[in-house]
């Protein structure tokens, strides 16, 4: 079992604050001409083919043309994406260990009883990268087309809605639903969302809930039906399909997002320059297509853009968490 976080990394936290300190007062410009000097690993919390992962390689083959040394992409599955989060927030805060994390990172500290990190103070925040949508899906044969349908259904028989894990975003925004209506289902857990994504092509459960660029080619073939997305606007990708809120939950709005942040005490300097390169690359039309296609959305803007996203999360997901029973420990 993890030391609890307040005890294991408080030291490690200052120390690094300490030091950050005297680098930006008498090292700083040094650091900035010099970085990077040696490869830069970009950590992925989950195995190759993944958005996650499809991403970090887009991203990193741009920065290593731009920056001039390579960016490696290691995949460090496993924990809900903890072994990836502590292996950064550990780590020397040189610029050189970067990772490519998500939604979990604020979610985790309300699934497990002790994590390896702090997601406010492990993790200097560098820059939202995408967000998306999640979606609910139905099999082609259940007989509804809308939100309120669905719901009128799941009070008239029993409902299998399957969610790529527990405690997983596609779950919660699932639990959300059925907090704001009363109108229950019966839960299936999956391990992912390829083999959740199957079952329904195959008809072995009704529903499913999960990110939207995980189903948007089979939503677009025909061969399953969208029912509606999470966030408070509709997709770009799927601008046909209405929202949550719009079909009659108000104020519903789970967004999934990914981003890049470095351990904590990691020079502004180098921050604020990988942020300016990032920005650059996800303004490329041609990134910004390849991204689209598969439902994403780029985002960009500054470190403190995302440092807003993980403090809002880190205050909005205990009650949904908690109302959903997903504690995982």
């Amino acid at each position: 079992m993890a030391e609890p976080v307040a005890r294991r990394t408080a030291p490690v936290l200052a120390r690094r604050s300490v030091l950050a300190g005297g680098l930006v007062l008498f090292a700083a410009p040094s650091w900035a001409q010099t970085w990077p000097s040696r490869p830069v690993r970009i950590i992925v919390p989950v195995a190759p083919g993944g958005s996650v992962d499809a991403l970090a390689r887009v991203l990193g083959r741009h920065l290593s043309e731009a920056l001039g040394q390579p960016f490696v992409i290691e995949s460090h599955a496993g924990g809900g994406g903890n072994i990836a989060f502590e292996m950064v927030a550990a780590a020397k805060p040189d610029g050189h260990t970067i990772l490519a994390g998500w939604d979990s990172v604020a979610i985790n500290p309300s699934l497990y009883r002790s994590v390896p990190y702090d997601p406010l103070r492990s993790f200097a925040p560098v820059i939202q990268t995408v967000r998306t949508a999640q979606i609910l899906v139905v099999r082609n044969g259940l007989p509804v087309r809308t939100l309120p349908e669905f719901l009128d259904l799941a009070r008239q028989r029993t409902i299998t809605l399957g969610t790529p894990g527990n405690g997983s975003i596609g779950h919660l925004a699932a639990e959300l639903i059925k907090s704001r209506t009363g109108v229950g289902w019966t839960h299936v857990l999956y391990r992912g969302g390829g083999s959740a994504s199957m079952d329904l092509l195959a008809g072995h459960i009704d529903a499913l809930s999960l990110t939207l660029a995980a189903v948007v080619q089979h939503v677009r073939g025909g061969r399953m039906r969208a029912i509606a997305v999470s966030t408070a606007s509709r997709a770009p990708a799927l601008p046909e399909v209405p929202t949550v809120a719009e079909s009659g939950l108000p104020g519903y709005d789970v967004v999934s997002w990914q981003g890049l942040l470095a351990p904590a005490g990691t020079n502004p300097q180098i921050v604020a320059r990988l942020n300016a390169e990032v920005n650059r690359t996800l303004a490329l039309q041609e990134v910004a297509r390849q991204l689209n296609d598969q439902g994403l959305e780029p985002v960009g803007g500054s470190p403190e853009v995302l440092a807003a996203l993980l403090r809002a999360d880190v205050a909005r997901w205990p009650a949904i968490v908690q109302a959903a029973g997903a504690r995982l420990d």
